[in-house]
């Protein structure tokens, strides 16, 4: 049975001031009684402060905290930063250019509640434009993140026309942190302890990411250590996605450095040597085009690899930790590691249950 006020909503902005007070309006206009929204700004100089400035008003808005930075100091520094100031047992976290839906947070703590060994849950992301404005066709944006052997991670059903796919509970390989429900116990679980005395807070999102791809990579280590991702069809929203594997060359110089060296973070700190080994061909095969790219066009992006030998030591002890928690098969993570999008069916008494409750909320 759901219990109301579980639940803190954990948004980041930087520059924002296009999608925030439609975003924060969406999650005030939830039918689920939330615990609290903790919004970290990371130094934004669009106007966004002055649109958080409304809703900073305990009076009107008790259930909203406003954190301002001093500096930009990254999506996944800041994500950690909101969590550590909640207190909910499930966050959300969510970003500034995604509406949701009435129903949304309702569906995903339902669901989510069905085992105790999900550990995140999402639904259905249709896309919209940068105006908030809903297409004619409707066109998915995210059911769930999968990776393929290349090491590539992409959104299941992305830009595809919404024809009433993707309509069952599956278990799928994680999801994307625009609006994904985490479960606090699982974030304690995975969160890896900051520095190699275990001093400072520890890191659910790793903050080297800075931005791009945290989502992933928490996925992969939830997946090691035991942890289910649900899809739930009747949590729907809309998101606004800039980054798209078509438009790289549209991107900023600085976001697609961190694309490239967060493949290799990612890939350093999660893959066991069984793994690597069944996929060496196509896992290199795409190094080589990446390091290419970056060697023939992509000039800014070689300060990645910098990047990545400055922090070498850090991504040792990061491993480390991981492979000493790690909890399941080689052979069940390589199940995930497909070209085609992977994934299970959930068991019979989570979607009879689910299925229960969603039908329960719509009747309201």
């Amino acid at each position: 049975m759901t219990h109301n006020g579980l639940v803190s909503v954990t948004i980041v902005t930087y520059n924002s001031g296009r999608f925030i007070k439609r975003c924060l309006e969406s999650v005030l206009a939830q039918k689920f009684a939330l615990k609290e929204i903790v919004v970290v700004d990371n130094a934004s100089t669009d106007g966004t402060i002055d649109i958080l400035d409304q809703f900073d008003d305990q009076d009107k808005f008790k259930d909203v905290r406003i954190y301002y930075n001093d500096a930009n100091v990254g999506f996944a520094a800041a994500q950690n930063q909101a969590i550590q100031l909640s207190n909910g047992e499930w966050i959300l976290t969510l970003n500034p250019d995604v509406l949701l839906l009435p129903n949304f947070l309702q569906a995903l703590v339902d669901a989510g509640n069905r085992e105790p060994k999900i550990g995140t849950v999402c639904g259905k992301l249709l896309a919209m434009s940068a105006t908030f404005d809903l297409p004619e066709t409707p066109i998915v944006d995210s059911t769930g993140i999968y990776f393929n052997p290349m090491l590539r991670h992409l959104d299941r059903g992305s830009q595809e026309v919404d024809n009433g796919e993707y309509m069952n509970y599956e278990y799928v390989f994680g999801a994307t942190a625009a609006a994904a429900l985490y479960r606090r116990e699982m974030i304690d679980d995975v969160s890896i302890p900051a520095g190699p005395n275990g001093e400072g807070p520890s890191e659910f999102f790793d903050p080297d990411f800075f931005v791009y791809r945290e989502d992933a990579d928490v996925a992969w280590r939830a997946q090691l250590l035991g942890w289910k991702c649900l899809y739930t069809p009747y949590a729907r929203g809309y998101h606004v996605r800039a980054v798209l594997p078509m438009n790289r060359h549209a991107l900023p110089a600085v976001i697609n450095m961190h694309s490239v060296k967060n493949r290799f973070l990612m890939r350093i700190k999660n893959i066991s040597p069984d793994l690597y080994r069944q996929h060496w061909f196509a896992i290199t095969s795409r190094d080589l085009v990446v390091i290419s790219a970056c060697l023939i066009r992509e000039h800014s992006s070689l300060r990645a690899f910098w990047l990545v030998a400055r922090n070498w030591n850090r991504l040792m002890e990061k491993r480390l930790w991981i492979m000493h928690h790690k909890r399941v098969t080689d052979e069940y993570m390589s199940a995930w590691f497909q070209f085609q999008p992977q994934a299970l069916p959930a068991s019979k008494q989570t979607v009879r249950g689910a299925k229960q409750l969603a039908a329960r909320a719509v009747r309201g």
